[in-house]
């Protein structure tokens, strides 16, 4: 081979690798800056994430401690939360779920249930999630000690209705006739601590 063929070879191969690899870089910028990122919200029905904690601030919720098998096994009182990530009624409504664990959380078996875990099968026993669904999100229900279905409803059910079961299974007085629940603050100032 010619030696100024060579000389010429070599002079070029930089040039040619160069202006290859700029290229790539052009190309793998342009296809970062061209995906758009994922904009999920309340109001609409994209996943971003675990509703209880994006939504509710409340990831405590999920997994559930127990089984609706286990809590009526103890004869326990349980609350049943239907729920799918990617809907924006469920986002919505997370907060009313984790209220009501806020209240009856230390005496009743608070479970939400992701209907996309719920296993498909011909027939469910009265123990199994899949045997009180409805086909629809949100829903509720509420079982006594016993394992009585005392409010099974599909749809942003509020929070005082919720209350008004479970006042029912605890034998507490109405809410006309008794004081107000509140909220406490996280941030609450105790005066006996200040003295």
């Amino acid at each position: 081979m010619n030696i100024t063929k060579l000389i010429f070879l070599q002079e070029c191969m930089p040039d040619w690798r160069r202006l290859v690899s700029k290229c790539l870089l052009l190309l793998v910028c342009l296809l970062m800056f061209s995906i758009k990122p994922a904009f999920a919200g309340i109001n609409d029905d994209l996943y971003d994430g675990n509703m209880f904690v994006v939504y509710a601030g409340n990831g405590s919720l999920v997994p559930p401690r127990q089984t609706l098998a286990q809590t009526l096994a103890e004869h326990k009182p349980a609350f049943l939360a239907f729920y799918v990530d990617d809907s924006s009624d469920c986002k919505k409504y997370a907060i009313v779920i984790s209220r009501v664990q806020e209240f009856y959380g230390r005496v009743a078996e608070i479970i939400p249930i992701d209907v996309d875990t719920i296993p498909v099968k011909a027939k469910y026993d009265p123990t199994e999630p899949g045997y009180y669904y409805s086909g629809g999100v949100p829903q509720v229900v509420v079982f006594n000690q016993s394992g009585k279905v005392l409010l099974n409803k599909k749809g942003q059910v509020p929070f005082e209705e919720i209350d008004d079961k479970f006042r029912e299974v605890f034998d507490l007085l109405p809410r006309s006739e008794s004081v107000e629940l509140k909220r406490r603050s996280f941030n609450e100032f105790s005066s006996e601590l200040a003295k």
